[in-house]
């Protein structure tokens, strides 16, 4: 693994953690075509970073609402913000509970399964459609609003299945401001990022040599740098009910991922 690649690679997370195309998807659609060893991906030490890079990149766009939720808390106050802070945790749940429990059959959904993974950005494109032509309201997230959410969230484990895609999407559906949609998808991201970073560092499995050192280091900022970019644009995107782009593009790429299926 060279400079280069790891800074293609951040790239490709940076942009595709934010923008509802699916980073697992995309990642695995370079696998199928380039072969398992060919994406310094498959490094854990490499995916650990690029996560921390990613995580980093919300806390920067969303730096005030963290602000203003930890004085909340610290507050010791049944406020807002440990309102919402208890909403993000419950919205953690669902895709906590399968991560603990269902990890085979997780990981056994990678690794090559191009057909899944086209049809599931096509079930992608479907849900940005729906979510661009839902009614612009006011409504906040409420507590029901974020389990309904929270197991989107943890469907989207499926590769193919954009994270944030669904999350805005269901979100917007159920009939949630737009702004505050994208802002609560954002950050109910970042505790699961840290967590599956913890259990990835505590696996026991990460090896690091001095060699690592400019790969690891230019892919964690073209992350950060593309994550914070994504994330913006993402945000003014979902304001403007500008989602049907991303749905003409997973659709496109999942139908070519299930033709190129059945001709390979």
């Amino acid at each position: 693994m060279d400079w280069l690649e790891a800074i293609i690679l951040g790239i490709i997370q940076g942009l595709t953690e934010f923008l509802p195309v699916s980073s697992s998807g995309h990642l695995e659609i370079a696998k199928y075509i380039l072969g398992d060893t060919s994406l310094p991906e498959e490094s854990l030490l490499m995916t650990v970073v690029l996560h921390a890079a990613t995580a980093l990149s919300t806390i920067v766009v969303f730096r005030k609402d963290l602000l203003e939720i930890f004085i909340g808390l610290f507050q010791f106050k049944w406020n807002e913000q440990t309102k919402f802070s208890l909403k993000i945790i419950i919205s953690m749940i669902p895709a906590g509970v399968i991560g603990v429990f269902f990890n085979d059959e997780i990981e056994s959904l990678f690794g090559g399964r191009l057909l899944l993974v086209g049809s599931m950005l096509i079930v992608t494109a479907v849900l940005l459609l729906l979510a661009d032509r839902a009614k612009t309201t006011n409504k906040s997230v409420g507590y029901w609003h974020s389990v309904i959410i929270g197991i989107s969230q943890a469907i989207a484990i499926i590769p193919g299945i954009s994270r944030s895609g669904a999350t805005i999407s269901t979100s917007v559906i159920l009939g949630i401001d737009r702004s505050k949609a994208a802002r609560f998808s954002f950050l109910m991201v970042v505790p699961l990022i840290l967590g599956a970073m913890a259990k990835d560092l505590m696996s026991g499995e990460i090896h690091y040599t001095p060699d690592l050192l400019i790969p690891l280091s230019t892919g964690f900022i073209s992350a950060l740098l593309t994550g914070i970019l994504a994330c913006t644009w993402m945000i003014s995107l979902v304001k403007k009910a500008k989602l049907s782009w991303f749905a003409g593009y997973c659709f496109i790429v999942g139908t070519i991922a299930i033709i190129y299926t059945f001709l390979i």
